[in-house]
């Protein structure tokens, strides 16, 4: 059964108070697990193929979060989860911090980042639930590019300050009094985020009917599920969304460790500040205008035919990767400026898939939990590449690796020009009935 649906806006504040803090909470912690966990491991000693692993079972509960997205409905609004998980991610980022201090400390951050792994996944359903049923579908388009911004915005926050100044503090402190410095910054970043957003957000309320409960919602999810994997495609978009970011998965992973790794290893023998100074400064800028562009160009040409040249900009940063390991530049400013460049394409690129998975495969009677399904294939494709990639990366090396990436985004690339870019008419829904879910 779903309730009467109405489009929920907040009175007082402009999408632009609220989006860019929404988002960056969304990424903060997510990439406090992709990169700056991963850069921890590296400065404390654990092998490529083992971050790989580690880092890609972690992120696993972002594949899971459909499964428990519904009960969420429960809540009296999207607001409530949103500010509730930040807090509680916040807390257990703080935990991360202790468990270096513990004798299995190995043992305890893996156990402490998959709690900040559920809290954020847990987090980014209500997080999309809140934006899809805030905005209609010209206002999605229209701020797409600023949820990209600072959704990512967490990654070279970490890869940029937070590496530079875990770098500095190895030095002057030691490497484990710097991670668990940069674990308590990150931890407060996201309890301010929090407060910050209990003010800011719009409420988002969850209308459900009289008489829900969560054994009635349990007793929906299977219709749920199988409303998913009856509309029409769905298969092939489900190939889509896991080809779209096999390259970059990969990338993600092992650039950042390529550019740590010693020159008679293949890499570029940067220090952990180094890296940091390359992410942190023009690359950001690039970034950020690259984000912008892509959900402008996007929203002026349409996603059909804007789509190949997101593919094409997504997996610019794998032909970078290809020149910086055939290269091996010593300069700051050659590497920094192909880091712009990745960075600017990645920005770019990165919005064509989220509005595939909003515009084309969400659109139905559970428009909000369906999107949550996308995602969750998403990551599935994401952690399967991840968990590889240090494996592929030690059998070929770090030259034929970027090769092997960028040969991955050619099936994508054809599939784009091959598959419908707009929902089928039969599951197409207003956007204002983003709210319609398992009540």
């Amino acid at each position: 059964m779903t309730a009467p649906v109405t489009t929920q806006r907040s009175p007082h504040h402009s999408p632009l108070s609220w989006v860019p803090s929404l988002y960056f909470a969304q990424g903060l912690p997510f990439y406090a697990v992709a990169i700056v966990a991963g850069q921890m491991f590296k400065s404390l000693g654990v092998s490529n193929e083992d971050i790989g692993h580690w880092t890609a079972a972690i992120m696993s509960a972002w594949i899971f979060k459909p499964l428990w997205s519904p009960f969420l409905e429960l809540a009296p609004s999207k607001k409530l989860v949103v500010v509730s998980f930040q807090l509680i991610g916040g807390a257990c980022l703080g935990l991360v911090a202790l468990a270096l201090h513990l004798p299995f400390w190995f043992a305890a951050c893996v156990a402490m980042l998959t709690l900040v792994a559920i809290c954020s996944a847990t987090h980014d359903v209500a997080c999309d639930g809140l934006y899809i049923a805030s905005l209609d579908a010209t206002g999605q388009a229209r701020y797409a590019g600023w949820t990209g911004t600072f959704f990512n915005a967490g990654r070279f926050i970490s890869a940029g300050g937070l590496l530079l100044l875990a770098g500095y503090l190895e030095k002057t402190t030691g490497a484990v009094p710097a991670w668990t410095i940069v674990f308590c910054i990150v931890a407060a970043m996201m309890v301010a985020l929090g407060l910050y957003n209990s003010w800011a957000l719009p409420q988002a309320k969850n209308t459900l009917a009289v008489g829900t409960s969560a054994g009635a919602i349990a007793g929906t999810l299977w219709e749920v599920i199988v409303d998913y994997f009856r509309k029409p495609g769905i298969w092939v978009s489900i190939l889509f969304i896991i080809l779209f970011r096999a390259g970059e998965a990969q990338v993600q992973t092992i650039g950042p460790l390529f550019l740590r790794e010693a020159r008679n290893l293949g890499g570029l023998g940067l220090s952990t500040a180094e890296v940091g100074a390359v992410y942190g400064t023009v690359g950001t800028v690039a970034f950020i205008v690259g984000s912008v562009a892509g959900g402008y160009f996007t929203a002026k040409l349409g996603l059909k035919r804007a789509m190949l040249a997101l593919i094409l900009a997504v997996n610019l940063p794998n032909v970078v990767f290809y020149y910086l390991s055939m290269a091996q530049p010593t300069s700051l400013a050659i590497i920094g400026t192909a880091l712009s460049a990745e960075m600017f394409g990645y920005g770019f690129g990165f919005v064509g898939l989220i509005l595939y998975m909003m515009q084309v495969v969400a659109p139905g009677k559970y428009q909000t939990a369906h999107y949550a399904f996308s995602t969750g294939i998403m990551q599935l494709g994401f952690s399967l590449f991840k968990y590889v990639s240090g494996d592929i990366q030690a059998a070929l090396g770090y030259q034929h690796f970027f090769l092997w990436v960028m040969a991955a985004a050619i099936p994508v690339a054809v599939l784009s020009q091959l598959i419908p870019m707009q929902a089928p008419r039969a599951s197409s829904v207003a956007p204002a009935q983003a709210d319609a879910e398992i009540v």
